[in-house]
């Protein structure tokens, strides 16, 4: 075919006009002459290196992919063993804060001064109970005396007054940090 004739064909494939007609025709009816003429051409032999290195890549990627395997699979256990524990330090941690909620509510100042406020009465019980066995013993010793036994000597009255004042100024003192508590002119301090 000679070059001065400009066809569709030769425009498209510039590879394909060196050839006469015959040849074109040999092209289109022999499959072997066409897979060796398909063959040589410029762009697909291009196109056959690109996708051998394509596949060398892809191979080459393979091999590293299954060179790094065995050391991602470890790295997903460890990672997921961090995070096992981490879900399990997190329910540790929410359990050790409701534990420190339940210990400092022992020391909110309402608490506290619940707590004085029983001990008021606790003290009060206890100077009551005092002064009630002193005239128990009293009674008992006067009962005693007109059958001959003595009354107690000033010692032991002495020794009760002693305690029993002792008793009631401890009462007193939680009455006034009480009262002035409940009345804010205590403040409360957790030093």
């Amino acid at each position: 075919m000679s070059t001065d004739v400009v066809t569709q064909l030769t425009m498209d494939f510039p590879e394909l006009a060196h050839l006469s007609r015959q040849d074109l025709e040999d092209l289109l009816s022999g499959t072997n002459y066409f897979q060796a003429v398909f063959h040589s051409l410029p762009r697909v032999k291009a196109i056959y290196d690109a996708q051998a290195e394509l596949g060398n890549a892809n191979e080459s990627i393979a091999k590293n992919n299954l060179a790094l395997q065995e050391k991602l699979y470890r790295l997903r256990s460890e990672t997921q063993d961090a995070f096992n524990e981490a879900k399990n330090l997190e329910a540790r941690w929410q359990e050790v804060e409701k534990e420190q909620r339940e210990v400092y509510q022992r020391f909110t100042p309402q608490f506290l001064l619940m707590r004085l406020r029983h001990s008021v009465t606790a003290q009060d019980d206890i100077s009551e109970r005092l002064a009630t066995a002193f005239i128990q013993r009293q009674s008992l010793g006067s009962s005693e005396s007109q059958s001959g036994t003595a009354t107690p000597s000033g010692k032991e009255i002495e020794d009760f007054i002693k305690e029993f004042k002792e008793a009631r100024k401890i009462y007193h003192k939680r009455v006034i940090w009480s009262d002035g508590w409940s009345k804010g002119q205590v403040e409360w301090r957790a030093d």
